[in-house]
């Protein structure tokens, strides 16, 4: 499973963080940064206690980037701030969730750049995957596009493979 982490509890944060790897043996860490209370941008240096402990416990960390679906403010999760968490932590997975749009064509040119950064399918219907995201798939990227699906958040494993069948994707 996954530990949802908390920016604005600081050393504590990562203590739990450290704890539920150890205790629960978590696989990844996730962060919504729009849903903090306050928001933690991505690249606010609140976050990076928690970005360095799992370079150190070897585990990734799933982060919401793009607009957000609530009614939140977004800027805190813009896709431009990717690039500045990867060149400071550049052993540091790093997998983006919920889209990254508009800054798709963005998030492409960042996973060109740094080799440990990652797009995840999570919260899309495969019918609306972008474009973008579709053509780094089938040229340079299939093995940087995770599917993660949005069960049962609305959609069912059903319409999800339905839809990923008909996706434009190489075999490859």
């Amino acid at each position: 499973g996954s530990y949802q982490v908390n920016p604005n509890m600081g050393m504590e944060g990562v203590r739990d963080l450290r704890r539920a790897v150890k205790e629960l043996n978590v696989k990844a860490a996730t962060a919504f940064p729009a849903g903090c209370l306050p928001q933690v941008p991505i690249a606010d240096r609140r976050m990076y206690p928690l970005y360095a402990a799992c370079v150190d416990l070897d585990i990734p960390i799933f982060v919401c980037a793009g607009v957000p679906g609530p009614r939140l403010p977004m800027a805190c999760q813009h896709v431009e701030q990717i690039d500045e968490v990867c060149y400071f932590f550049p052993e540091l997975r790093f997998v983006t969730r919920h889209g990254c749009e508009p800054w798709t064509d963005l998030i492409v040119k960042l996973m060109l750049k740094y080799p440990n950064l990652y797009y995840s399918t999570s919260a899309f219907a495969p019918k609306y995957y972008p474009k973008e995201v579709i053509d780094y798939a089938n040229s340079r990227g299939g093995d940087r596009l995770i599917y993660a699906g949005y069960f049962p958040m609305g959609l069912s494993l059903e319409r999800i493979f339905a839809e990923l069948e008909k996706l434009p994707l190489k075999d490859e």
